[in-house]
């Protein structure tokens, strides 16, 4: 089977925000166990801040992009070699993949992308992959490395994606309160908005609605995630088996996308203007009976300038955004058609994502 394993800052941070290697210790162990029974991993790690924190002084007066720079810088270097020397216990071969959110801004890039992953699985490597934060300032970095952990599960066709961070799952209350306890289940188009928290905890960027997003899209493509406690013992373990006592939320895999559905599903940050659709179209799209084109006559008005093959948001009248998809001709054209050609797609179905929460 193929693997996406996401190690989330909060797992792999102590309670004074340095590493912890003991944890990094036990889960790749795990990791280990399944890399030697033939299954195929990615490793998506956080934690590089947290092992920088402890290997300089004065970074508290810079400002946070700059704090995240330098921290990253450092950290980085010794939280790859701290992985190296475990897996090294192991006689498995890690490779390093720091990447950005432009690197997946092309098609082209996200194929090269993807055909590094396979070249390392070729060569019985496991790829080790975070963000690069040295690079990455706020518009440019992913929401965190939950949606980088999507994005990569969804470019590899992996089976399944364990986002592992320190709460056990997503409870139907608050977490805190007496009676509340972890959905176990989420089934593609279940409503679960009334129960996801808004808050971040601890050191990652993102929080639970992240999590939820990242894992319904992902879900969304044919890939089963889980949201799991990995400051618990044999997490990895006990998820890989199917432990009905384990708790933790499975969010049930839908039907399998096509692959480039897959890259326009998490293109949305590279959109480079949006459409208003009006109501028909907005219905079109978001029907089950039948698959949809955005046809030109649906459209009321371009926001922005693009060309053929740019990403472009879909937004309703009110201004909320239903999906993503890829301009089949730049605005000029689209804007010149006569009343015969407007029967015309400007985003093709097959170059269309429509988001699992507004349908």
């Amino acid at each position: 089977m193929t693997f996406t394993i996401k190690i989330g800052s909060n797992v792999l941070t102590r309670a004074d925000g340095t590493l912890d290697t003991e944890r990094m210790a036990g889960l790749v162990a795990e990791i280990a166990h399944l890399h030697r029974a033939g299954h195929k991993i990615i490793l998506v790690t956080s934690g590089a801040v947290a092992a920088g924190r402890s290997m300089i002084q004065g970074y508290q007066e810079l400002d946070p992009v700059a704090q995240r720079q330098i921290l990253s810088s450092i950290g980085q270097v010794k939280l790859i070699d701290q992985y190296k020397q475990i897996f090294d216990l192991y006689n498995i071969r890690i490779g390093q993949i720091l990447v950005t959110k432009q690197d997946f801004s092309t098609r082209e890039h996200y194929l090269n992308m993807r055909n590094c992953i396979l070249a390392l699985w070729g060569s019985n490597v496991i790829p080790v992959v975070n963000e690069n934060d040295t690079v990455s300032v706020t518009s440019l970095m992913f929401t965190d490395n939950d949606e980088l952990s999507g994005l990569m599960a969804s470019m590899m066709n992996c089976q399944k994606l364990f986002i592992l961070s320190n709460i056990d799952g997503i409870f139907n209350g608050n977490p805190s309160d007496p009676g509340t306890s972890v959905i176990r289940e989420i089934k593609q188009g279940a409503n679960i908005a009334q129960y996801v928290q808004t808050t971040k905890s601890g050191f990652g960027r993102g929080g639970m609605q992240t999590k939820c997003r990242i894992a319904r899209k992902t879900a969304d493509s044919g890939i089963d995630v889980y949201i799991a406690n990995g400051t618990k013992n044999d997490v990895i373990t006990h998820l890989v088996e199917g432990d009905s006592n384990f708790v933790c939320t499975h969010f049930v895999a839908g039907e399998q996308s096509a692959a480039v559905k897959k890259w326009i599903a998490y293109s949305d940050g590279f959109a480079k203007a949006s459409v208003t659709v009006n109501d028909g179209a907005k219905a079109a799209l978001l029907s089950h009976e039948k698959a949809a084109s955005l046809l030109l006559p649906g459209i009321i008005n371009y926001n922005g300038d693009f060309k053929k093959d740019d990403i472009l948001l879909i937004k309703d009248q009110e201004g909320n955004t239903l999906g993503v998809g890829r301009a089949g001709m730049d605005k000029e054209k689209a804007e010149k058609m006569t009343p015969d050609d407007r029967s015309k797609p400007l985003i093709h179905y097959d170059y269309l994502y429509i988001y699992p929460e507004n349908q």
